[in-house]
């Protein structure tokens, strides 16, 4: 059986360009919905440069502090690169990039 982190970025890699997936709803999909926090560390340790990393987010849309480098977002700049919106404050427009898996 496939670990935790093997479960996680097995999922990680299936969310399309233009979409996002909340740790939550991978925790979900992994059968562990109590593991949120846990999905959050397996992202952050992920060292495969082709996982689309930066598509994971929090289930308000709001980005991950993990990819500030001093005033900029890099995970902001990628997903607007791959067609992203986002709202006023910020926070990526789930209605409209929500991956339904």
């Amino acid at each position: 059986m496939p670990s935790f982190n093997e479960q996680v970025y097995a999922i990680v890699k299936q969310i399309p360009k233009g979409k996002v997936l909340s740790y939550g709803a991978i925790a979900l999909l992994i059968g562990k919905p109590w593991c949120s926090r846990a999905v959050g560390y397996a992202v952050a340790a992920l060292n495969a440069p082709k996982a689309p990393y930066h598509r994971v987010v929090y289930k308000d849309g709001s980005l991950s502090s993990a990819f500030t480098l001093g005033p900029e977002n890099r995970q902001y700049g990628l997903l607007k690169k791959e067609g992203i919106t986002f709202t006023r404050d910020g926070r990526v427009n789930m209605k409209k990039h929500l991956w339904q898996k």
